[in-house]
């Protein structure tokens, strides 16, 4: 008998294979089609670890995102969201497009005139957002414009929330035609900005201005500003002042440590469970169709590919290479997966055991 056979520590006894057959063994039992490891879906393991944007100069890093369509109101049907990353301020406004005209326009009126120009402004991949007009208007204000992978909403994660949280502010406070919300936009920013946020340890009010917001409700419940005189003295009033503008430095110094603590936090919580992925540039992955995901269908295959890894950011984002259409383009590691086909070929092979 020309084959080796060896018991192993469980009592079985088991032919010992060269590494080629090895590798046809494993491939017939891990990656063939009939091979046991379907693993038709992706959860939250196997996402790549967080990698936070933390910002230490306010309105110097702004995310920007469209919400709707939502019902007519006053004709328009959009709201365009902005937030910055380091005071959470949100600047919003109701639009009746959503197309890069209506987004520049925005920028130029309720960011650039009045918080400065920005050095990043961070956006999804949508048409509003990639086009040449927007790019042309950003190139001239010196502005790096950064787009997130497809399918990664996590990029843009502080205009998610934001995005959110003014959605539960309206529904709160729109009528029952929902028709109104235009008109209840303002308030809605006025109860945002004036919330207490907990990762900050203060309000995006304290935070720009430096002083608290006087509410109708501090009014009529007589709160100390309410029952305080106003000072007339010029020396006294300048050195009250000063010490308001000292105590917004430290305020957002502080705001920064909390959210860096915060995100601290966050990230070990969200990367303990984790599976360890780790790409190099010349594998073969496959990418999950995400658009599969609700409207598949039954018996359709939610992977697509393979493609060649091109090169690997050290933030998780993947540049993949297809060679059927020879394009470039990037996805999240959260939704690639190494390809251990190699060079087999495409037919099945079925392999039938026989009892002698």
């Amino acid at each position: 008998d020309p084959y080796l056979y060896k018991e192993g520590r469980d009592g079985f006894i088991r032919r010992c294979v060269s590494e080629e057959e090895a590798r046809r063994i494993m491939w017939h039992c891990h990656s063939s089609d009939y091979g046991g490891h379907h693993n038709g879906n992706i959860s939250k393991r196997n996402e790549m670890p967080q990698h936070g944007i933390l910002e230490i100069e306010p309105f110097d890093c702004w995310g920007i995102d469209f919400m709707g369509p939502f019902p007519s109101s006053d004709n328009k049907t959009y709201i365009l969201v902005c937030v910055d990353y380091v005071t959470k301020w949100v600047e919003a406004q109701a639009c009746s497009a959503n197309d890069a005209q209506t987004v520049i326009n925005f920028l130029k009126k309720n960011i650039f005139a009045r918080f400065g120009v920005p050095r990043i402004l961070i956006s999804y991949g949508g048409t509003h957002f990639l086009n040449k007009y927007l790019e042309k208007s950003l190139l001239n204000y010196g502005v790096k414009h950064k787009v997130s992978t497809p399918y990664h909403p996590q990029t843009c994660g502080h205009v998610e929330v934001s995005n959110r949280q003014l959605k539960q502010i309206l529904e709160k406070t729109v009528a029952a035609s929902r028709k109104d919300w235009a008109k209840k936009l303002d308030d809605a920013l006025w109860a945002y900005r004036t919330a207490y946020k907990t990762h900050l340890g203060a309000t995006p009010y304290q935070l720009v201005y430096g002083k608290t917001c006087h509410l109708p409700i501090e009014l009529e419940y007589k709160a100390l500003w309410a029952t305080r005189y106003l000072n007339f003295d010029e020396q006294t009033a300048g050195q009250e002042r000063l010490d308001k503008l000292n105590e917004l430095e430290e305020l957002r110094l502080r705001a920064y440590d909390n959210a860096a603590i915060y995100k601290e936090k966050t990230w070990r919580f969200h990367d303990k469970n984790l599976k360890r992925k780790e790409f190099e540039p010349g594998q073969q992955a496959l990418v999950y169709n995400s658009r599969f995901k609700f409207t598949a269908g039954k018996l359709r295959f939610k992977w697509t590919g393979p493609f060649l890894i091109k090169k690997v950011s050290p933030y998780g984002a993947v540049e993949l290479f297809d060679p059927q259409t020879s394009t470039e383009f990037k996805v999240n590691g959260h939704r690639v997966k190494i390809y251990e086909g190699g060079t087999m070929p495409t037919q099945k092979e079925v392999l039938f055991c026989i009892d002698e």
